[in-house]
C-alpha cells in the first residue's frame, strides 16, 4: 500500500451511549453541571454526551471505544471527569496525525428541559476539543414520553464527529 497515493483523509464516526438516572448524583452534561434533582449513574461521572462524543472521534479514526481506552474494570476512572477523558481522547487523536474538523451531538431526555444550557455546553466542548464553537453543535430532544427516557429513567446520546488529517 506504500505506492498508492495517500490523499488528504476526511473521516465520520458516530457514537452513542446510555446511563440512567440515580439519586444524589450530579448531573453533568458535556462538562457542564446542569441542576436537577437526579444525576447519571456511571463508572465515571456518567457524562453521556461526552462519552458519546468520545466514541464519534475514536469511531472516525479507527481507534476502538472509550470501554477500550477507560475501561469500567479499572479503578483509576472510578468517577472521572469525563472532561479529562475527552480532553485524553484529543491528545490521542492530535498524536496520530487527526484534527477535529465539527461535532454534533444529541442528547435525548424527557427531562431536564436543556436549553437554557446548551451555550455553556457549546462552548466547553469546543474549548476541550480545541476547535471554534462554530464548529460545535449540541441540541437536545424528548422521545415524547415513549421508552426508557421518556418515562424519566434516564438519558441517551448520540454524536457524529468529523476528523482530517
Amino acid at each position: 500500500m506504500s505506492d498508492i497515493l495517500k490523499w488528504p483523509q476526511v473521516r465520520v464516526g458516530s457514537g452513542f451511549d446510555v446511563h440512567r438516572f440515580a439519586e444524589q448524583r450530579c448531573l453533568i452534561l458535556c462538562g457542564i453541571e446542569v441542576p436537577y434533582e437526579k444525576g447519571l449513574l456511571g463508572h465515571s461521572d456518567a457524562d453521556v454526551a461526552l462519552h458519546a462524543l468520545m466514541d464519534a472521534m475514536l469511531g472516525a479514526a479507527a481507534m476502538g471505544d472509550i470501554g477500550k481506552h477507560f475501561p469500567d474494570t479499572d479503578e483509576r476512572f472510578r468517577g472521572a471527569d469525563s472532561v479529562k477523558l475527552t480532553e485524553h481522547v484529543v491528545s490521542l487523536l492530535h498524536d496520530h496525525g487527526w484534527q477535529i474538523n465539527n461535532v454534533d451531538v444529541t442528547i435525548i431526555a424527557q427531562q431536564p428541559k436543556l436549553a437554557a444550557y446548551i451555550p455553556a455546553m457549546r462552548s466547553k466542548v469546543a474549548s476541550v476539543l480545541q476547535i471554534e464553537e462554530d464548529c460545535v453543535n449540541i441540541k437536545a430532544t424528548t422521545t415524547e414520553k415513549l421508552g426508557f427516557t421518556g418515562r424519566g429513567e434516564g438519558m441517551a446520546a448520540e454524536a457524529v464527529a468529523s476528523l482530517i488529517k
